[in-house]
């Protein structure tokens, strides 16, 4: 099938409107809509926005491939579309995004359909295409530049094993579809340019080709599984084996490669070591990091629905779900149970269960989430939470050494029973034994501390949570930052997480107001994107100063930095709580204290940052 079959003239846009990724997502989305192409919109344009929350499909050199394999689409599609101003996508490379393909595959895409779709991911690696397309003048010179490109592709049916130092490797994302294939292009490309021989399996929607042999991979010198998705690794065992994301396969290939040809990597030795793999690595602390982070995901939209119901109840009155209390209000009351009594009870328990899955796969779940409920009734809180989230998944992982040698016969009872209790039973112990009264007293410390903060000390953690936010914008000191506000809500302190929102919505309002009032400063491009700061920073994503700090961070980063220690030292100053882990306008209205005050303490800090960016920012000639 050629690739013109799925792209046609109906489903082209070449004057995009939006300058933001939700709204060109939009745009496709209506293209493809309107074309008669989709069962159900709303169901597919869901679809495209989970794979886009698994990883961006903003690939880099101006490309963005947002794809989703769902029942709701009516007929394999591909929708194309062309920003000449181009769209902060939150590419790999930083870079605004110019060329869109929003591809559409059915539930039960046939491979002639799933062929035709990887091809095209393929053919966008190439410059020559690229720049073809940002100068096409209509439709038909789209469709002809692709079909001038499309060739069908044979699986390489040759072994090479034998040869002389090559490597083999496995690329997969979610769906299979995009990110897959160009991963696997990538490599070779590469490979072929540095004179070395790979050997590349796809596992994409069609299933897996260029399937490795044994013997492939016996004789190789090291593994690359560039994979977003599970990938069978116990073929693996005693390989160097290199792990990393699917987009590194299409940014960093020739970093893999020279890794690969170092070996320098850990040895992989079977499914029980996946974690020593990972920790080899990533390194001890990326590992970690890695774990926290993945049980911080799955918590937040328990801590934040939670934390916004609760807010609301308080509309009523701050005792007004209390029956006994004047400003008694049914309703308030039923938010605050459901918000309060339930999210609320949830929040630790999921924490821990999901950094133990992280850890353990799927069997240290259970005991996760036991460990982590023992902790939140225990008294240990969010901290508890942390241990026993880390104390289930290593002990899963230490059972699952332990009972190796189990028979085969009784290899079907070890997920069923023996993981799930004795990994429920060994981390209830610990915890109730070990780990809650200690923790849970370190914890009523630091609660009692913060909630005693005198303006001076307040005032000072302020500025440093500003700070963090500030350094990396979304980055590991951005999160510890984040993290740390999220904990202290659990404990029922709410301040350091009002100043850690204030200071997260500056640096992309800051930029925004530079690029407004000191626009000699800022090129035409920058002053467009500028403009999409004001949203982003009263949507609290801080992210969008990013591409600025890229550009020139010796005078961006600690110009954000100086506006958001701002904020978050009024913030405290002020007195200002916050019982979600969200920020912008939307939470405004619900903190605890003067939310005038709040919206004061922001736009001081996004003033200042502006302030120092028309300081020291240069002019720029157009």
């Amino acid at each position: 099938m050629r690739i013109t079959e799925l792209l046609t003239k109906q489903t082209i846009n070449l004057s995009l409107n939006s300058s933001q990724k939700a709204d060109v997502i939009e745009e496709l989305v209506t293209v493809l809509a309107s074309a008669g192409k989709l069962a159900d919109r709303s169901q597919f344009k869901q679809a495209i926005l989970n794979r886009e929350a698994q990883s961006t499909t903003g690939i880099g050199e101006g490309i963005a491939i947002p794809h989703a394999k769902t029942e709701a689409v009516k007929e394999a599609a591909i929708a194309f579309g062309r920003s000449t101003g181009g769209v902060n996508y939150e590419s790999l490379d930083g870079q605004p995004a110019h060329l869109f393909f929003m591809i559409a595959a059915t539930e039960g895409a046939n491979n002639t359909h799933l062929e035709a779709l990887s091809r095209l991911s393929t053919i966008l690696l190439k410059e020559e295409v690229r720049s073809q397309l940002l100068t096409a003048a209509s439709e038909d010179e789209v469709l002809s530049i692709i079909n001038s490109h499309d060739q069908e592709d044979e699986e390489e049916e040759q072994s090479m094993a034998g040869k002389k130092q090559f490597i083999v490797a496995v690329t997969a994302c979610p769906t299979g579809i995009a990110h897959t294939y160009m991963s696997a292009d990538s490599l070779k490309s590469k490979a072929a340019e540095m004179g070395v021989d790979i050997k590349v399996e796809t596992n994409g929607s069609g299933g897996a080709k260029n399937v490795l042999t044994g013997d492939e991979i016996e004789n190789a010198v090291a593994v690359i599984v560039a994979a977003d998705t599970k990938v069978e690794m116990n073929r693996f065992n005693g390989k160097h084996v290199i792990e990393v994301p699917v987009a590194d396969g299409i940014r960093k290939p020739q970093a893999l490669i020279e890794r690969a040809l170092k070996q320098d990597a850990p040895v992989y030795r079977g499914s029980s070591s996946k974690q020593e793999s990972e920790q080899g690595g990533r390194g001890i602390g990326s590992t970690i990091y890695k774990h926290l982070m993945n049980g911080v995901s799955n918590m937040l939209p328990f801590v934040v629905g939670g934390g916004i119901l609760i807010a609301i109840s308080f509309l009523w009155g701050f005792n007004s779900a209390n029956p006994d209390d004047p400003s008694y209000n049914v309703i308030a009351e039923a938010l605050m149970k459901i918000g309060g009594g339930n999210a609320f009870a949830l929040m630790v328990p999921v924490l821990a269960g999901f950094i133990a899955m992280s850890i353990a796969d799927r069997p240290g779940f259970a005991a996760g989430m036991v460990g982590g409920a023992l902790a939140a009734s225990g008294g240990a809180g969010f901290l508890g939470g942390l241990v026993a989230g880390f104390l289930a998944g290593y002990v899963v992982v230490g059972l699952k050494k332990l009972l190796a040698g189990v028979p085969a016969s009784l290899e079907g009872i070890k997920t069923i029973l023996l993981y799930p209790l004795l990994g429920i039973a060994i981390t209830g112990f610990i915890m109730v034994f070990v780990v809650n009264k200690p923790v849970g007293a370190l914890n009523t410390a630091i609660s009692d501390w913060l909630s005693g903060l005198g303006t001076g000390n307040a005032i000072l953690l302020g500025i440093v949570l500003g700070l963090m936010m500030s350094f990396d914008m979304g980055g590991p000191v951005n999160k510890a930052a984040y993290v740390f506000g999220t904990g202290l809500i659990a404990n029922g302190v709410y301040e350091p997480m009002a100043a850690i929102m204030a200071a997260g919505m500056v640096p992309p309002l800051g930029i925004a107001l530079a690029t407004t009032f000191f626009k000699k400063k800022f090129s035409v491009q920058d002053r467009a994107a500028g403009r999409v700061n004001y949203i982003m920073g009263l949507s609290f994503i801080t992210e969008g100063a990013i591409p600025f700090a890229a550009a020139d961070p010796l005078r961006v980063i600690p110009s954000v930095m100086a506006g958001s220690a701002v904020a978050g030292a009024l913030s405290m100053l002020f007195g200002i709580g916050l019982r979600a882990p969200h920020g912008g306008v939307f939470v405004m209205p619900l903190v605890d204290g003067n939310w005038l005050m709040y919206l004061v303490a922001v736009v001081a800090g996004a003033v200042v940052s502006a302030i120092l960016l028309g300081i020291l920012k240069k002019p720029v000639s157009e």
